[in-house]
């Protein structure tokens, strides 16, 4: 008797990075997973014909700092089935986890935030603190009178240097978040002009002795930054992942990737990343612009893109809105250092993605599309094969020692997790600009998260949230 499955997925080009396959495949999804993987017809409640479609596993972005349900559907559009949020980390994760679960359109996860422990090993910002966690009870993580307490009485911290006890104290606390399901450490190491050589060896150390991932931004643009990294990663055998190697190295990426290889190469387990665009996107406020941000990017006033009213900023505004607070694009890199970047074979894709705004940095919207689009179609930098990989398998085996679930993600094989994108080849693009501000991507009619259908015709299915949370291995 033949099998009938919840859905089945008819004609289309399946592409499985792990095996190989690439070929005109059935696929049978029985509630959450992949069933069966075939060459003849399959009966299903529910039929999709993708003839003419590419049938691959969902996008695993490594890299998404907007969380909100709004961001998330830019993110089913584009693709995406798991956006995590692994370089800054989240606060309080067993809370923030916990207000997700049943109401995801996507999975979702979220590393240790560094930079929440460290601020909390110091017994001066204690009383802060709690007023923060009051004032952000009260009135949610977005609200404009919790962003401005937070600039005016926590960021300081950043610039503070911790005492031999109060490092101790912060991988208490980094220990902790792990037993609450982060996955590995995010380490904003370039936010913290305070952070001292020794405060990072010895979380590395700290790290090493739970096999987990560091997330890095490191410490400055360009080679020194990327060297400390890995020299503490080396030392301590500890894994690490390098985010945004574009905006991390600019002119010096064939360099700087050439470090992660020759690392690669002896055995290290080092990996990088990267997102498709020539701009970066940051807050104004941030230590990012302190002095010296002209000559260590090599750029100025004009290069600075205001998100709320899309311009660009001369030497006054630039003093104003930073007194504000707020986001602002960064036009800083060249076309030819992406396209190199992306040739390489061990960058992956990452969006970066910021908070849902209306004019915020379209890898917001359309990181994943743009990369089919641009750089696969027209630009012929990657193959489809080879694009695929670096935005499904390539996350999914940087996670899967540390976050048993991810080794379910990435594939299409019997037995993975029903995380699936479906697109369209011949048409699928970014829309997003920097102009224009956050559109939906094209060319993706279907998207699939657990075996549930999310985007379906390429419209938003309502009333449905099957995203689940993944979680370290040292989840309690």
């Amino acid at each position: 008797m033949a099998v009938e499955f919840d859905i089945v997925i008819a004609n289309g080009r399946v592409i499985d990075p792990e095996t190989g396959l690439d070929a005109i495949r059935h696929v049978g999804i029985l509630e959450s997973r992949i069933a069966e993987v075939s060459t003849k017809p399959l009966e299903g409640n529910r039929t999709i014909d993708a003839t003419g479609l590419v049938v691959a596993p969902g996008f695993i972005d490594l890299h998404v700092h907007g969380q909100s349900e709004e961001s998330g559907e830019y993110k089913a559009h584009d693709g995406v089935t798991t956006a995590l949020d692994l370089e800054s980390g989240r606060q309080d994760l067993r809370t923030w986890l916990a207000s997700k679960e049943g109401k995801s359109l996507i999975n979702y996860g979220a590393s240790v935030s560094h930079r929440t422990a460290r601020t909390a090993a110091m017994v001066k910002f204690a009383s802060k603190l709690a007023r923060l966690d009051e004032l952000t009870e009260e009135h949610g993580t977005d609200h404009p009178d919790v962003r401005n307490y937070r600039m005016e009485e926590i960021d300081s911290a950043n610039y503070d240097t911790l005492t031999l006890n109060e490092i101790q104290k912060m991988n208490r606390l980094v220990e902790e978040e792990l037993y609450a399901g982060g996955i590995g450490i995010g380490l904003l190491l370039g936010y913290l002009p305070g952070a001292s050589h020794e405060e990072i060896f010895r979380l590395f150390e700290n790290a090493a002795g739970f096999s987990a991932p560091v997330f890095v931004h490191v410490r400055s643009p360009g080679i020194v930054g990327i060297q400390e990294v890995m020299t503490d990663a080396i030392s301590w055998n500890t894994p690490l992942h390098i985010v945004h190697i574009n905006s991390a190295s600019l002119g010096k990426i064939d360099f700087a990737i050439d470090l992660v290889e020759a690392a690669q190469d002896r055995g290290f387990d080092v990996t990088t990343e990267m997102y498709p665009y020539t701009a970066g996107s940051t807050g104004l406020q941030s230590s990012i612009f302190d002095e010296g941000w002209q000559e260590s990017r090599n750029i100025s006033y004009g290069d600075l893109q205001w998100v709320k009213t899309g311009e660009r900023l001369n030497r006054e505004t630039f003093e104003k809105y930073r007194a504000e607070g707020g986001t602002v694009i960064i036009h800083m890199m060249k076309e030819p250092w992406i396209q190199n970047g992306l040739r390489r074979k061990s960058t992956m894709i990452a969006s970066d993605s910021m908070p849902y705004a209306p004019g915020a940095h379209p890898r917001s919207a359309g990181a994943y599309a743009r990369v089919l689009g641009k750089y696969v179609r027209e630009e012929k930098v990657l193959s489809l094969p080879q694009a695929i990989r670096k935005m499904t398998l390539m996350p999914a085996q940087r996670l899967e020692t540390f976050v048993p679930a991810a080794a379910r993600k990435g594939r299409i094989q019997v037995g993975a997790d029903a995380d699936i994108t479906i697109f369209d080849p011949e048409i699928v693009i970014d829309k997003a600009t920097f102009e224009g501000g956050l559109k939906f991507s094209e060319g993706i009619p279907y998207v699939l998260i657990n075996g549930t259908l999310v985007v379906d015709g390429s419209k938003t299915v309502e009333g449905v949230a099957p995203g689940e949370a993944l979680m370290g291995k040292y989840r309690r």
